[in-house]
């Protein structure tokens, strides 16, 4: 059974970094596409970047482009992301989420079968 575990999440201050990471496990396929999305309480899960595991290609939302930064490990299971200059408004559950490297937008939630459990990310002053 594929699962993907999310992990370094935590408190920080605006204009702070993190970096979370998942890892993903008992996945059937050689490569894919494995994506973060974000949810804030009380609004709709939505994308923040993703990226294919062969090729490594990656994909931003545009609110976050230029300050996430998705990459891969050397061991092609694990995902980062990279966050810098936080802001309150990235304050939210982040999950990573996997499918295989083929079909849709790799930003749209509903392609995605395969989720994490998600980590908390808080930035406050």
């Amino acid at each position: 059974q594929v699962h993907l575990e999310e992990s370094g999440g935590g408190s920080v201050q605006p204009g702070g970094s993190l970096r979370l990471s998942c890892v993903t496990t008992q996945y059937n396929y050689r490569s894919n596409c494995t994506a973060w999305f974000r949810q804030a309480a009380g609004k709709e899960r939505e994308a923040i970047a993703a990226i294919y595991t062969s090729g490594g290609s990656t994909f931003y939302a545009a609110s976050v482009k230029g300050r996430f930064t998705i990459s891969q490990g050397n061991a092609k299971n694990t995902v980062y992301l990279q966050m810098s200059s936080l802001k309150p408004e990235d304050s939210a559950t982040y999950y990573c989420a996997a499918r295989p490297p083929w079909g849709g937008s790799p930003l749209d939630v509903r392609e995605y079968n395969h989720w994490g459990q998600g980590t908390q990310v808080t930035v406050s002053s």
